[in-house]
């Protein structure tokens, strides 16, 4: 079951987007159309598709970074307009200051929205704590590993306690172990949370391991082709759910249905 709370409003609206780009030399690409989602306040939804389906462009529409050709986008009830400090971002690639400490890390996000240095430091010791760094405060980016880094990642975005959080493939240059490891570290802190979470993936096992529903994308220009609820149980082990029937019964399902589209685009 998701956590999503009936009787609110959505935390994240589509309303027949349609998004089109246009090259320097005046050629146009329609990257999604009439795309429509719901995300309720609480759920996790992950996002699969095509190669250059347009799955990021939905992500970026949510920050405000770019604007529908046609249609709306909304968050929290209200028409998105420029960049939301109620939004979290983690990113493929470690958004981290490369010339200031793991702790100097994670107390940036509450020191640029007015926190006393005392307070930031105060909760980025707490969180560091609660991705197993609190040994690393000291310690640099380039001396961690790539699964500790992203660790510190989650912790820039989470100690600013967003209420929407939206992951860009955030771990696909990570191993398998780390990565799987990476993913039960993410359901537990998003458990604590109660945010809402969108996930763009190109791997359908995670998509599966991790969500409340899958959203199905075609190939580009995008629009939605269909919604999987994902009726796991949670909390859930990541490693341990992808050898239940159910899971396996889901991957096929979704499989079919994005193996068209990947062989289309």
């Amino acid at each position: 079951m998701n956590r999503s709370i009936t009787g609110h409003a959505p935390a994240i609206e589509f309303h027949n987007v349609s998004c089109r780009f246009v090259s320097p030399d005046g050629k146009a690409t329609v990257a999604l159309r009439d795309f429509s989602m719901s995300v309720a306040k609480g759920e996790f939804v992950a996002i699969v598709g095509p190669t250059g389906c347009g799955k990021s462009t939905t992500l970026s529409m949510i920050t405000g970074l770019l604007k529908p050709t046609t249609g709306e986008v909304r968050v929290m009830g209200a028409p998105v307009d420029g960049i939301d400090p109620r939004i979290g971002f983690v990113f493929q690639a470690d958004a981290v200051f490369p010339w200031r400490s793991v702790l100097d890390n994670v107390a940036a996000g509450p020191l640029y929205r007015g926190r006393s240095r005392s307070a930031a430091y105060k909760e980025a010791d707490e969180w560091l704590r609660r991705v197993g760094l609190d040994k690393f405060g000291k310690h640099y980016p380039h001396q961690l590993s790539g699964g500790m880094r992203k660790r510190v990642a989650l912790a820039q975005t989470f100690i600013n306690k967003p209420e929407i959080l939206l992951m860009d493939e955030p771990f696909s240059a990570l191993d398998m172990q780390t990565r799987t490891l990476m993913q039960d570290e993410l359901l537990q802190l998003w458990s604590g949370n109660a945010g809402s979470v969108v996930f763009v993936t190109h791997d359908l096992e995670e998509a599966i391991a991790l969500a409340d529903r899958v959203f199905v994308l075609t190939a580009r220009p995008a629009t939605l082709k269909k919604v999987y609820e994902i009726d796991l149980p949670r909390p859930r082990i990541t490693s341990e759910i992808r050898y239940d029937p159910r899971f396996i019964e889901i991957s096929r399902d979704i499989w079919h249905d994005l193996r068209e589209e990947v062989q289309i685009g």
